[in-house]
């Protein structure tokens, strides 16, 4: 497949009730871990990629960095790859569409791009936001690519107290609504567990909507029946891997003379 049937492909397989999985990933071995384990497309994480090239989350990982991660990728492995690019690396629509331009010659067919000021507080107003996902979509037809933009809300994420996510429901399905109108190709609520809640959105939103699993989030199957699209893993994966990789480590070196 080329590049642009690769990006058609990711397209397809968000359905309504049947939902892509996306156990993310964080290197070109992990890619082929999943690969080999049965996944239809892969996705990266972005605290996942910075942590395994020891940096924090939210920008730290120089983009050339996560660039290169993209391009080695996507070498070794025929899925088709979305990459999570924070806030795309720049505040401004032609900015953040240039930087967009290099992980697609990367080879990248989809990206997550989220809506919070990046190292800052609060989120960028709905129609800066939407301006920056236009220039993208922009972009990205320019260059022939069906391009998946996961327009992620951090509305949920910043509200820690879920019992309060009730009352961002409705400004969360307006920015959905806001962000398909500027050419999105999915919406991403991660923070959100509550069943309710998550089949309001996907109810209300023309968007595939995306939800991330956490501790408290019902079971896949459980959001294919609320009208989920897509779920992804975010840094749990990666968490997980490196776990078992110190338990493994303790356990040898416990066992040295």
């Amino acid at each position: 497949m080329n590049q642009n049937e690769k990006a058609r492909l990711f397209g397809s397989l968000h359905r309504k009730g049947n939902p892509v999985i996306l156990y993310n990933i964080w290197d070109a071995g992990t890619a082929k871990a999943v690969t080999d384990a049965g996944a239809k497309a892969l996705a990266t994480g972005s605290w996942s990629v910075a942590a395994a090239n020891g940096y924090g989350d939210g920008q730290k990982l120089p983009m050339d960095v996560l660039i290169e991660t993209a391009r080695s990728i996507t070498a070794a492995n025929e899925l088709p790859l979305s990459v999570d690019f924070e806030g795309g690396y720049s505040t401004e629509p032609t900015g953040a569409a240039t930087n967009v331009a290099k992980l697609i010659e990367a080879g990248a067919i989809g990206i997550n791009f989220e809506d919070q000021k990046v190292g800052e507080t609060g989120l960028h107003p709905v129609e800066a936001q939407g301006a920056r996902i236009s220039a993208i979509r922009e972009m990205a037809e320019g260059r022939g690519i069906d391009f998946f933009i996961n327009a992620r809300t951090d509305l949920f994420l910043q509200e820690g107290d879920g019992s309060r996510h009730a009352g961002l429901v409705e400004a969360a399905i307006e920015r959905g609504k806001a962000y398909a109108a500027a050419g999105a190709s999915g919406f991403f609520v991660p923070g959100l567990i509550e069943p309710v809640l998550i089949e309001k959105i996907c109810a209300a939103c023309e968007l595939p909507v995306n939800i991330m699993m956490k501790t408290g989030a019902p079971d896949p199957v459980a959001l294919a029946r609320l009208g989920v699209s897509r779920i992804s893993y975010g840094p749990g994966p990666y968490r997980s891997m490196m776990e078992k990789l110190k338990e493994a480590a303790a356990a040898i070196y416990a066992a040295a003379p």
